[in-house]
């Protein structure tokens, strides 16, 4: 089960359940750690959707107290105005929350700088497992005896501790069986060396504080339910970064030593496999600006300073340094291109799974850390060691700190693979003991690496784990099998020996992933769909209103992953279980660019629905919106007698009853003629101005056709007046339509007519030119997997040639034939909001430019994701709450708080809908303004 408390009173009263009825209880924030710390049986203790308050802040002090569900980069966007931030900085940092990173003693990037979350970690108020609440803090020598004297639980773990650090040996062998000194990153097992460095076990040490030892406990020894965390000032705001590129890894971790000589604020690295898996990363490919040539590792290193003067000069003398080595490159990046660099390698986890095949690198010795002088030599030996099993790994992450993320890669359908897993695991294991090494860094021990305690600690030291776990929580109820009590590695894995990948004839081709089902087995986890709208990006709206977990992408391809390899029906496409995955998903495509997996949600569910209609059959709902240009011929017919019927109240409830439309969702209203028709009678007779600089042909998409008049004009006019004689094939219809509602074969005809007839038009050179961003973009992803084997040539080209308006105007700026000079200095403020697909599929980046380009113009693009319509989402009344409500995060507010001279921009008909719906405002198309602009300045002349 799980459950979702609400407050600190809702913890105490899930743990008086759990003790009368013997359930356990799995502790759960964003579940994004990757040892399977949240995985078990029991009851799933959720607390990211309502526990996310900021409790309190006191900027004297420098300290916060947050809930657990409070995400690591919210907290520190509203700590920027105190000067203050929280320091450790995972790469999963805009969706992974306090809770977890408390759970897994988290360190991430900037713990050369900041350390764990262990050394920020001031107090925890929690829950024990006897229902009683305890706040642990640091406790002064003179607090010590009175803490011993505590009554209850409280006082038996001091009592306990006290005992158990004064044994005899015990100390010695604590201090000869933890990992060196200077190894920061440490979170294997129960944090036992933490507790005896501090007073009264050694004189002259920090205040005793048990949240020493709850940091990295991973929730099996109480329920955090307040967290106070000690901060620092904001680092210096100017950044360098310095990129060193090396032919060998050997070269990159003897350069670590040198460049840890430096004021360093981070330093990563990246290896060669983990670069290549960028490459098919839509969103990482333009991440890849720095890389030069074709390097085994790149060390990524952040010089700092007040001044941009100062950072670059620390960055020079870094430079110098390292040119005395062997690095072959030595770029420097400023900003605000550093952002694109850190994203690249925030990204190296999630571009693992884009490995093609079943062989994936795997977490199960990616969490080593040893001492920074040990580094070379540990590399090189763990590398013979992976060799020596006949494999091969990928390296990436915290050189700076001794801790290098180690991936092999394996098949762990594969019988043989599977005992690699442990092998391997064993192994370095020893290798790591062996170094006086961590064998779990940051992400901890759970299921993955716990069952390896033993060998590292010995059996004493493990038996003193089972002793502190049996005190905190003696009857097992608070995250049971991690830590102690672990089962076997191999236990419980997703796969079982042998398993054979089931294979399915899907109507889209999915030959490229190895079938749609692989394509689902590409999530690995990591949990980017969860970040919310302020980190950026599209991914995922519905998540977002909602905040549950069945709706994020990650849940989507899990539970088509699931259903699809073990379902026992006769078609796995109809378990209910999908359905209720896949109800909000909007095909928004964020997740197309965004995962870091290339897990493309959208073509699934499209998939997913057509295989369930070929079952089931289509409802009447789905096969009208997903045929509707058919049903628009009949008002088309008399488009002012239609859209005077559609206002008449009777025939406007009816049409709602049949067709499921919210009562508040107002009706689109018919263009006063088809645009096709006025194109054939005026615009195709528009002179075309001089210079004249070509033809391009325009898609009259069905938006436009029937309900986008004025925008197809004003499209035909720029065009016109610039210079571009513009024709208008007789095209079908794009098909999106018949997309988002899983008709597939009605889509794949439309495609396959399109790609035949537009792909003959464009071979010339000549562009086609598109005003609908769901229509046109489809021609460069959808088109791709409908096309038949003898048209995928065809279809390649025509999504070679095919742009949005704004991209070919864009292109034509940058080509120098078309400038500022083409339209007036008319003052104008415009926010652009982009639709989804072109933010996926497209740069939104090119829209604002292009709008920018009159001289009086001030463009300002709105940090919004999704509008909330998504076509016919918006319009079904049971969708209709979300679809508000996802317009009220950012876009709403936004377009309302804009006076009414401000112009507002959308390229999408259902964005332009949605924001009249949401605030009364008339957005308008690119193309409207820069027609008027345009207007305007042929006037002057």
């Amino acid at each position: 089960g799980v459950v979702w408390p609400r407050d600190a009173g809702d913890l105490g009263a899930i743990v008086d359940f759990a003790r009368t009825e013997g359930v356990s209880l799995i502790p759960r924030t964003a579940g994004t750690s990757l040892a399977g710390q949240v995985v078990g049986s029991g009851l799933v203790v959720d607390m990211s959707r309502h526990m996310t308050r900021v409790l309190s802040v006191d900027p004297d002090r420098r300290e916060v107290t947050v809930e657990p569900g409070v995400i690591r980069d919210e907290l520190n966007r509203f700590l920027r105005p105190f000067g203050l931030h929280f320091g450790p900085n995972t790469s999963t940092a805009n969706r992974c929350m306090i809770g977890g990173m408390v759970g897994n003693n988290s360190c991430g990037s900037s713990s050369i700088v900041y350390g764990s979350t262990r050394d920020r970690l001031l107090a925890l108020e929690v829950w024990l497992s006897d229902g009683s609440p305890a706040r642990m803090a640091a406790v002064s020598s003179g607090e010590w005896e009175q803490h011993l004297s505590r009554p209850g639980l409280e006082g038996r773990l001091y009592r306990h501790m006290a005992d158990l650090l004064g044994r005899a040996g015990v100390a010695d062998e604590i201090r000869a069986r933890f990992p060196k000194a200077g190894i920061h990153r440490r979170n294997t097992g129960y944090a036992l060396d933490m507790m005896l460095a501090g007073a009264p076990f050694t004189p002259g040490g920090p205040d005793f504080n048990f949240c020493r030892l709850l940091a990295g406990s991973e929730g099996t020894q109480a329920l955090s339910h307040r967290i106070t965390l000690r901060l620092d000032p904001l680092p210096p705001p100017e950044v360098v970064l310095v990129c060193a590129h090396y032919h060998r890894m050997r070269d990159m971790t003897e350069a670590v030593q040198v460049a840890m000589r430096h004021p360093l604020y981070a330093c990563e690295l990246m290896d060669r496999t983990v670069l290549e898996c960028t490459r098919s990363s839509r969103e990482q490919q333009a991440n890849r600006f720095f890389v030069e040539g074709d390097p085994a590792a790149v060390l990524i290193m952040e010089c700092r300073g007040e001044t941009l003067a100062e950072a670059d000069s620390r960055a020079d003398a870094l430079i110098a340094d390292l040119r005395k080595g062997s690095a072959y490159a030595l770029p420097k990046v400023k900003a605000p291109q550093t952002e694109r660099v850190w994203a690249l390698r925030a990204a190296g986890l999630g571009v693992l799974a884009n490995l093609p095949g079943d062989a994936k690198a795997v977490a199960c010795i990616e969490d080593t850390a040893v001492a920074l002088d040990d580094l070379p030599d540990y590399i090189d030996d763990l590398d013979r060691l992976i060799r020596g099993f006949g494999q091969r790994a990928a390296y990436f992450a915290h050189a700076g700190a001794g801790e290098i993320h180690v991936r092999p890669i394996l098949d762990l359908k594969k019988a043989a693979d599977q005992t690699l897993f442990h092998d391997i695991t064993e192994a370095v294991a020893d290798l790591v003991k062996s170094y006086g090494g961590s064998f779990s860094g940051e992400h901890g021990d759970g299921r993955l690496r716990g069952g390896f305690i033993p060998r590292i600690f010995g059996e004493q030291v493990t038996g003193w784990f089972r002793e502190v776990k049996e005190v905190w929580d003696p009857d097992g109820i608070f995250n049971p099998g991690k830590i102690t009590a672990v089962p076997p590695m191999l236990e419980d894995l997703r796969y079982s020996p042998g398993q054979k990948t089931r294979s399915f004839a899907t109507r889209m081709d999915f030959d490229k992933e190895g079938g749609i089902l692989r394509m689902a087995e590409r999530c690995n986890g990591s949990g980017d769909c969860r970040k919310l709208p302020a980190a950026g990006g599209t991914m995922c709206p519905s998540y977002h209103a909602t905040r549950d977990e069945k709706d994020t992408p990650r849940a989507r391809a899990n539970a088509l992953r699931e259903y699809l390899t073990r379902s026992t029906l006769a078609n796995p496409f109809d378990e209910r279980g999908l359905a209720e995955v896949m109800d909000l998903c909007m095909s928004c495509k964020g997740c197309t660019r965004e995962c870091p997996s290339g897990v493309d949600i959208s073509a699934m569910k499209a998939e997913w629905q057509y295989q369930v209609h070929r079952r089931q059959g289509v409802p009447w709902r789905a096969r009208f919106f997903g045929q509707i240009s058919r049903w628009q011929k009949l008002p088309m017919m008399a488009p002012g007698f239609a859209n005077r019927l559609a206002g008449w109240a009777p025939v406007t409830s009816m049409v709602r009853w049949m067709l499921g439309i919210h009562p508040e969702r107002r009706l689109p209203r018919w263009n006063a003629e088809r645009f096709s028709r006025w194109f054939t009678r005026e615009g195709s007779q528009m002179p075309v101005s001089a210079p004249e600089r070509g033809a391009v042909w325009l898609f009259a998409d069905e938006f436009t056709e029937h309900f986008d008049l004025e925008a197809g004009k004003a499209a035909v006019r720029l065009l016109t007046v610039l210079g571009y004689r513009v024709r208008l094939p007789d095209a079908a219809e794009s098909g999106r339509a018949a997309l988002s509602m899983g008709l597939l074969d009605e889509a794949t005809r439309l495609a396959r007519a399109n790609i035949r007839l537009l792909s003959a038009l464009v071979a010339d050179g000549t562009p086609l030119i598109g005003l609908e961003p769901s229509a046109v973009l489809g021609f460069r992803d959808e088109y791709l997997r409908l096309a038949g084997p003898e048209e995928r040539e065809a279809a390649g080209c025509l999504a070679e040639r095919t742009f949005l308006l704004e991209e070919f105007l864009y292109r034509e700026a940058m080509a120098g034939r078309v400038g500022p000079e083409d339209f007036d200095e008319v003052p104008r403020r415009i926010l652009v909001h982009g639709h989804c697909h072109q933010k996926a599929l497209s740069e939104q980046g090119e829209a604002a430019f292009v709008l920018a380009l009159p001289a009086g113009h001030q463009v300002e693009v709105l940090a919004t994701g999704c509008c909330g319509m998504a076509g016919s989402f918006g319009y079904d009344r049971r969708h209709y709450g979300v679809s508000m409500q996802i317009g009220e995060l950012s876009l709403f507010p936004a377009v309302r708080a804009a006076g009414e001279e401000v112009f507002v921009a959308a390229s999408g008909h259902s964005c332009r809908h949605q924001i009249a719906d949401g605030t009364g405002r008339v957005a308008r198309h690119p193309a409207e303004i820069l027609a008027e602009s345009r207007k305007a300045r042929r006037a002057r002349r």
